[in-house]
């Protein structure tokens, strides 16, 4: 695998709707930052597994990822409950785990050259996916804030869904994140937690902003 040299590599591991999403772009934005939501790729997976059933293998899976652009992640259809359950299940299997991992790879550690460098979200970046990247971030929310942002986002699509439904989905989801025998969603010791319960978009920017200037001073520009 091709190895950019002098590239910001950030990895940010969190539970589902505690705000790493929004923030990991943010800061992509800011900093000319490739960013990949590894999430929607399993989501993107349970896209296909729900809409051909009978052709969902691992053959299958594996010229759908080899084809793969990262536009192709942007359907709205994606951030549907059902496909965030269904996403969830499919990261359990480890075949299908080793398929996306050489594509995350790929643009964690050689993103195009009109970026400085690349930035991941997930459930297993800093530990799995980019173990040496400069920085490391554990995103969260407590339970209930989570399920709201969830549920408003969800609403703003014109789903027709409950704020119980969204509580009881996130339960699940985290429960099979944290529980999971292959690369589960964890903390570890060299992340930063960042938790995002009483702070907004802007604050969340600002703090890791000022963790991340703070660090490219000392070590001169990294």
């Amino acid at each position: 695998m091709i190895k950019r040299k002098n590239i910001i590599k950030i990895a940010i591991d969190s539970p589902a709707a505690a705000g790493a999403g929004t923030l990991a772009k943010s800061i992509s934005k800011h900093y000319n930052l490739f960013y990949l939501d590894t999430g929607k790729i399993y989501r993107y997976l349970a896209f296909l597994k729900l809409k051909f059933p009978k052709k969902f293998n691992n053959n299958f899976v594996k010229s759908k990822i080899k084809s793969l652009k990262v536009k192709d992640l942007s359907k709205k259809i994606l951030l549907t409950d059902e496909i965030g359950t269904e996403a969830s299940v499919i990261a359990k299997y480890k075949s299908l785990r080793n398929i996306v991992h050489s594509f995350q790879l790929n643009f964690a550690y050689n993103p195009p050259k009109k970026y400085s460098g690349s930035c991941l979200d997930g459930r297993d970046i800093t530990y799995n996916i980019v173990p040496d990247a400069d920085f490391k971030f554990y995103v969260t929310a407590n339970l209930k804030t989570r399920a709201l942002r969830r549920y408003k986002e969800l609403k703003g699509l014109k789903k027709n869904i409950t704020y119980k439904e969204v509580l009881k989905s996130i339960k699940k989801r985290d429960k099979s994140d944290l529980n999971r025998k292959i690369s589960p969603l964890k903390k570890t010791k060299d992340s930063l937690l960042i938790n995002t319960t009483n702070l907004n978009k802007r604050a969340c920017f600002l703090k890791i902003k000022k963790i991340i200037d703070r660090k490219k001073l000392i070590n001169g520009n990294l």
